[in-house]
């Protein structure tokens, strides 16, 4: 899979079933010479001009499963600020 199909996937929390948004970008982690991290941000501004840009860090160990259209996520609510740990 590529990267620009990534950010073709809306990203789906089965925990709570809310629709995080769309990949925009992912964390590499050079000693592992991987992704470990995928970049989602959040709807938090008005026409993308208002607001403090924030955004869902989620650690790829959360992600349950990719599909043709979505990626399912689980990311309890105490955790869906910071990176997911498990």
């Amino acid at each position: 899979m590529r990267i620009c199909e990534l950010r073709e996937k809306e990203v789906i929390n089965v925990c709570n079933g809310e629709r995080l948004g769309f990949v925009e970008d992912m964390i590499f982690d050079l000693c592992k010479g991987c992704i470990s991290h995928i970049v989602v941000p959040k709807n938090c501004k008005f026409m993308g001009i208002f607001g403090k840009e924030e955004e869902y860090i989620i650690d790829l160990r959360c992600i349950c499963q990719i599909g043709s259209d979505i990626i399912l996520v689980e990311l309890p609510s105490e955790k869906k600020h910071n990176f997911c740990e498990k």
